[in-house]
């Protein structure tokens, strides 16, 4: 496994066990605090799929210009 998918994971668990935890009556985070962090996390994870799925760095505009050469894309 990848860090990127041991990270997935150990999140998925501790909202498990936060989900958990709120239905047997214990308040471990605020609403505001679970709040804050889905919205940094999502603009992050907006960031980095944006980054990703476009020809922004220097890798990938080289890899566009062989895709192009290869004709296996339709940009122009």
């Amino acid at each position: 496994m990848d860090k990127a998918s041991v990270t997935r994971f150990a999140l998925l668990i501790l909202a498990v066990i936060n989900s958990v935890l709120n239905m047997l009556g214990y308040q471990t985070i605020s609403e505001d605090l679970v709040n804050d962090i889905i919205a940094v996390a999502s603009g992050i994870y907006i960031l980095y799929a944006t980054w990703k799925n476009n020809y922004l760095s220097k890798k990938g505009l080289k890899q566009k210009e062989v895709l192009k050469e290869k004709n296996l894309t339709n940009a122009k």
